[in-house]
């Protein structure tokens, strides 16, 4: 691969594509995203309010940031209704006033709103419909975050973009994405072509991160590990990703840089990448390299799985960073591919049952068998191909976990939701 390639630039762009920054967990922002664009072609405050969502979002939409501890579906809607700025797409409620927040509260007293479920086979669906009097405007979102297919206005249709199935139009192709080049884009990248979003990346997550381990917040994961298992370099590099989703989930309101659409998968994929070659004493580059391979590796992964289903997200991205880790301690093309394939076959099927404080203690799992996966390398004692998923290459094995994930995992994140709601 050279600079200027098809492929590197698609490298490039990928990266910017999938490190944004967002403001809290990002499908309670995206929903807020829609109530405020919703809000916005209305042209006035609704008099009701109508929110469909597929089962994957009624899941993961919890906490609320910058509303004082807000939770639900409908808190979401009426951050974005009230306080929203809809041009900051992720960061739509960044800026929150004490008076917005207690004309939130009042809206969600005196406003009828009302929540349906919806399946049309799509994985990523929010539909918001905001009325007032015989006006009514309506906002769709699906398959990612900030991806708009639709707004219409008193019948009239002002967007629309096709929904082909769970496919994710308009981004670039993530299909040009495999193991041997991204290792290859990792050595060779231009570093000034990628600072950028990286050094954004490592500074906000690292702050977050920082805050978990100093706050009290929820099951303080990060401080448990780090009490418990001392400070050693693996369990330093576990606990501080783990601190950041602590923080993150429970009403800390600094901003995360996400990838494939989750703030938890971005801290995964970056911290304990940074914070193992910091304490290796690594260059600034040397690491900016490895997050750059954890990043585009969690990204090529979550491509099979989806945005959002019963696979935690945070196992891939513990995955990713196991495999930057690796890197950082020397491993080349078959320790990086070994220790992808002995993690994916010791921890896939972990579950995602929604947005919370067991997050931090999943990220702990993923990061854990991320760095014993290139540790069972070394000892030369790797699972082989048949072993359950484990392909006959990593390239197989990954497909194996998408097909897990997307497909045989569809049923468990219908139970899953059963369970979560009845």
């Amino acid at each position: 691969m050279q600079k200027g390639d098809v492929k590197y630039d698609a490298y490039v762009q990928i990266l910017k594509e999938e490190l944004v920054p967002a403001m809290g967990c990002t499908e309670p922002i995206a929903l807020a995203y829609a109530a405020a664009k919703a809000r916005e072609v209305l042209g006035s405050m609704p008099q009701r309010v109508l929110i469909e969502a597929s089962g994957s979002i009624i899941k993961n939409v919890k906490s609320v940031p910058n509303t004082n501890h807000m939770v639900g579906i409908l808190a979401a809607a009426a951050a974005g209704i009230v306080a929203g700025k809809a041009k900051k797409q992720l960061e739509v409620i960044a800026e929150v006033s004490q008076d917005e927040i207690t004309k939130m509260h009042e809206f969600l007293q005196e406003t009828e709103m009302e929540l349906r479920h919806i399946n049309h086979g799509i994985t990523f669906e929010m539909i918001v419909t905001v009325f007032h009097g015989e006006e009514y405007a309506k906002v769709r979102i699906a398959n990612y975050h900030t991806n708009i297919v639709l707004i219409e206005k008193n019948g009239e249709v002002l967007h629309r973009l096709p929904v082909y199935g769970e496919t994710e139009s308009g981004l670039t192709d993530r299909s040009l994405l495999n193991l041997a080049d991204i290792l290859d884009f990792a050595n060779m990248v231009d570093v000034e072509d990628i600072c950028e979003v990286l050094e954004r990346q490592i500074e906000c997550n690292t702050a977050i991160s920082e805050e978990g381990l100093q706050g009290n917040y929820g099951a303080n994961i990060g401080s448990v590990l780090l009490d418990t298992y001392g400070m050693g370099v693996m369990n330093r590099a576990k606990a501080k990703a783990a601190a950041g989703s602590d923080a993150r989930m429970n009403g800390c309101e600094l901003p995360v840089i996400i990838n494939s659409g989750s703030g938890n998968q971005g801290i995964t994929a970056s911290v304990p990448v940074w914070r193992y070659g910091t304490l290796m004493g690594k260059d600034e580059e040397t690491i900016l390299r490895a997050v750059t391979l954890s990043d585009l590796i969690t990204i090529h992964q979550k491509t099979g799985i989806g945005r959002l289903s019963a696979y935690c997200g945070a196992v891939s991205a513990g995955v990713g960073a196991g495999c930057g880790i690796a890197w950082l301690r020397g491993a080349g093309y078959e320790g990086i591919a070994a220790t992808l394939q002995n993690a994916v076959a010791m921890i896939s099927g972990c579950i995602c049952d929604g947005a919370k404080a067991s997050c931090a203690a999943k990220i702990a799992m993923g990061v854990e068998c991320g760095i014993l996966g290139y540790n069972m390398y070394l000892s030369d004692d790797n699972f082989k191909a048949g072993h359950g998923i484990v392909g006959e290459d990593v390239e197989h094995t990954i497909r194996n976990v998408g097909v897990l994930a997307a497909q045989g995992m569809r049923e468990t994140d219908r139970v899953i939701l059963k369970v979560m709601t009845e």
